[in-house]
């Protein structure tokens, strides 16, 4: 009995889970092995930029308009404007208004198109209002102003 204990166990008789558990290791390890690893970023992100807006909201327009408005020289319901800009210290914000009815419309324009009304004005007026070429004619031969 001695010599059958000595020999090594014939093929046929070992166990087959071994080398499933080993193939499937290796299965594995190539499978993590092959995936996209994430690329670091060459340089850092820049800072988020603050964005700070050169015009004042719509509501600022129409409040200023509401109580300066009546200075306005119309023409076939249209007007431009002028808004005084803080930091800049000019009249630098320009808007066309459309009048229907009683309703306002404000556009902002690039620049304004019009000659710059200059008569009857207050001196500390926070808007700059504009007339037509024919609006000014009138008022400099003294015919009916606006």
């Amino acid at each position: 009995m001695d010599e059958l204990s000595d020999r090594p166990p014939s093929p046929s008789r070992l166990s087959k889970t071994p080398s499933w558990v080993l193939l499937g290791f290796v299965i594995g390890a190539l499978f993590v092995w092959a995936l996209p690893r994430p690329v670091p970023p060459d340089r850092p992100e820049p800072p988020a930029q603050r964005v700070v807006l050169e015009r004042p909201k719509e509501s600022d327009i129409e409040a200023v308009f509401a109580d300066w408005g009546k200075h306005a020289a119309w023409d076939h319901d249209l007007t431009e404007v002028a808004l005084w800009d803080v930091e800049k210290k000019t009249y630098s914000i320009y808007y066309e208004v459309m009048r229907v009815g009683d309703t306002l419309y404000f556009r902002s324009i690039p620049q304004l198109t019009r000659p710059i009304l200059n008569h009857g004005v207050p001196k500390n007026s926070p808007l700059q209002y504009t007339e037509t070429e024919e609006q000014r004619r009138e008022w400099l031969t003294g015919g009916t102003p606006r």
